[in-house]
């Protein structure tokens, strides 16, 4: 018997017998008959990329809302820049603790990149619309372009012997650790507190950005802001789904949500639970087709996949909006 079919529970489960083995053990957990330490590989792919599904949909509802979608696409590109340099410094050693479970690979280093990248994006972005007269996709196009191709040649050039290349750009569930389960849902938790503590200030930039002016609230900051927790919220993805995927954790499930609710409130909550949702499916389906078919699949691909089909089911079935209701 080798170590996966001694430790994994869910070895050779189908689809709704991962359910059925999740169900045992969370009662077992609730009970406290299982640890946290007793947590299964598949648990913790469920776990982070839920986390990461949450955080998403919070700070995409007010990216859809304020049609900034592009710049966070941009944003979950260019950040690429600061994942590099940070391993590059944790990999010469120019940063304390560099190295956990022999990758170099600083948290704290990750997110204080990640956090002056996307201030730089946005600010740049800014910069060339006010100052240089250009048309905002303009400009997010020649940043994002600029920024991106810089972030690729460093990647390939100066990290060929860090080995981080695929992890970064595509992400690697497999190698999710019990720390990136902390780490995602302390990002989690960061944007749910900051959501509640200024979610009037929010609302009001969002929807009336002239009355937010009047009242003095700054509509500038709070921008940064949200770019600010997009860029951290995208170095909390990197590790399971990468850079390139993020993109649809943010707007997936808060465009299916639109769909279905007209209420901000709900929105967020409607956003958080699709994500979730699309996470767990998409976990008990990739181990579906490793037990039954032998195929290694993307788990992250996966749950991309399923927020998708969601998306379209929502497109023909919703109450409020959905084609066949029309």
């Amino acid at each position: 018997m080798d170590s996966e079919h001694y430790h994994n529970p869910y070895t050779g489960q189908t689809f709704f017998g991962f359910f059925l083995v999740l169900c045992q053990r969370l009662w077992l957990f609730l009970s406290q008959q299982l640890s946290f330490a007793d947590i299964a590989s598949d648990e913790i792919q469920m776990l982070v990329l839920i986390g990461i599904s949450a955080s998403a949909g919070l700070v995409g509802s007010f990216l859809v809302l304020r049609k900034m979608t592009m710049l966070a696409n941009s944003l979950s590109h260019t950040i690429l820049i600061g994942i590099v340099l940070a391993y590059l410094a944790a990999y010469h050693g120019l940063l304390k603790d560099s190295y956990e479970h022999g990758s170099p690979l600083n948290m704290q280093s990750l997110l204080i990149a990640a956090v002056v990248m996307g201030v730089l994006t946005t600010f740049l972005t800014e910069f060339l619309t006010k100052t240089g007269k250009l048309q905002e996709d303009a400009s997010i196009g020649i940043v994002f372009t600029s920024l991106f191709a810089l972030g690729v040649i460093l990647l390939t050039v100066a990290t060929r012997n860090a080995h981080i290349g695929t992890e970064v750009v595509m992400g690697n569930v497999d190698a999710l650790q019990k720390n990136d389960c902390k780490m995602a849902w302390v990002i989690f938790l960061m944007n749910a507190l900051l959501f509640f503590l200024f979610f009037k200030e929010y609302k009001i930039t969002t929807f009336d950005p002239g009355l937010a002016q009047a009242f003095g609230i700054s509509i500038t900051f709070f921008n940064y802001l949200l770019m600010v927790q997009v860029s951290i919220t995208s170095v909390g993805a990197f590790r399971a789904v990468g850079v390139l995927m993020v993109l649809a954790f943010i707007t997936g499930p808060v465009l299916t949500a639109r769909l279905l609710t007209y209420d901000l409130k709900t929105l967020l909550i409607s956003s958080v639970a699709l994500g979730a949702a699309s996470s767990m499916i998409g976990v008990a389906l990739a181990r579906h087709f490793l037990s039954v078919y032998d195929m290694a699949l993307s788990t992250g691909g996966i749950v991309v996949c399923t927020i998708t089909v969601i998306y379209i089911a929502a497109i023909l079935f919703s109450p409020k909006q959905g084609l066949f209701v029309r």
